[in-house]
């Protein structure tokens, strides 16, 4: 009983300060607020679709559902939103590696350096979220219809447009519920970098931005920008 008492003073410290650091910082085009002010352990998440991509002027709602031995356990990460996507099931539950409990599981397919540990935190999470949006994983999909779909849109560059008309028209059933919660949604780069950014308080604001950009950067590009890169992840 104690322990489980430690895990939970333990829990709630990390996540007031990845809270703190997420409203300092936040990572560009999400919204991170608490659905109950007493309840740190279940985090309302409003994403913006990326400019330039299928998600473009979209707002979608999620759940993160911590567990009280957060770090040691993944979070939950579900779409309130209907969302047409191969990793995302039929009620909402994201599938992705790095939500996965560390153990060795050789059956998935997937590497335990891939799951979750206690190094990872939200800012990951969002960070492979958003980037799963955009380049789906197909070998393991969680709606195998989407998948199918997805694959027939990417393999065709674009001209068979059923897996690309039906996000559009789910981007475009977020516009009422956008209006509802007084929210405008950025659709160009410059102010889906900038209005989702809390203001720089210093010279050292942008440090985890940069860590994250820099890398695969080149020089005179755009600090924000996601290409409209259809070729998604690669079959073998």
């Amino acid at each position: 009983m104690a322990q489980h008492g430690q895990h939970q003073v333990a829990s709630m410290k990390a996540l007031m300060l990845e809270m703190k650091s997420l409203q300092e910082e936040p990572v560009e085009g999400f919204r991170i607020t608490l659905v109950d002010e007493a309840d740190l352990y279940n985090w309302e998440v409003a994403i913006f679709g990326p400019p330039n991509t299928l998600y473009e002027g979209g707002y979608f709602k999620a759940r993160l559902k911590f567990p009280m031995d957060y770090p040691y356990s993944p979070p939950s990460f579900r779409f309130l939103t209907k969302m047409w996507h191969p990793n995302i099931y039929e009620n909402g539950d994201v599938c992705i590696s790095i939500l996965h409990p560390p153990v060795d599981d050789p059956q998935s397919g997937e590497l335990p350096s891939e799951r979750w540990n206690p190094t990872q935190n939200v800012r990951t999470i969002l960070l492979s979220v958003i980037s799963l949006l955009n380049e789906p994983n197909t070998f393991s999909p969680a709606n195998v219809d989407s998948s199918v779909m997805y694959r027939k849109w990417r393999d065709s560059k674009g001209k068979d447009r059923e897996y690309a008309e039906i996000i559009r028209k789910q981007v475009l059933a977020t516009k009422a519920e956008a209006d509802r919660d007084g929210v405008k949604v950025p659709t160009t780069l410059a102010e889906y970098c900038v209005q989702t950014k809390a203001p720089a308080v210093d010279e050292g604001s942008d440090l985890f931005y940069d860590d994250y950009y820099d890398d695969d950067m080149e020089e005179g590009e755009e600090d924000c920008c996601y290409d409209e890169d259809d070729s998604g992840t690669e079959e073998s």
